[in-house]
């Protein structure tokens, strides 16, 4: 008897499993779908670095001024705008759309970044 009621729970168990895998995968299910990482651009000495960033649509940009002046970032195309960043301020951008995006620092002009996102 004892036997048939471990056999039943193991039985039971993988039935469980198997119900919360199904669940997980299917479509709407509050299971959550893996986001892209964020990225990171330090702004320092003058520069982004890295000047060129490669990134997977969905993923979040942050760009911190590392520097002791103030910088902005401003894409060229007008997608995004930073206000003046102080030092150890940060500015957020998601990229939702494949493309390049070039960037420049509005009160350094000759300070300029690419994102590309794919």
């Amino acid at each position: 008897m004892i036997r048939k009621s471990v056999c039943i729970a193991g039985l039971f168990a993988i039935v469980m499993i198997a119900t919360l895998l199904l669940f997980a995968a299917l479509p709407g299910s509050s299971a959550k779908t893996p986001q892209p990482a964020g990225a990171e651009v330090k702004v320092d000495n003058f520069s982004f670095g890295p000047a060129t960033l490669t990134v997977a649509v969905g993923t979040t940009v942050t760009w911190t001024n590392r520097d002791d002046i103030p910088h902005t970032i401003v894409s060229t195309d007008k997608v995004f705008k930073s206000k003046v960043l102080d030092t150890d301020e940060k500015f957020s951008f998601t990229f939702s759309k494949a493309g390049t995006y070039p960037y420049f620092c509005s009160i350094h002009p000759k300070m300029t970044g690419s994102v590309v996102v794919q």
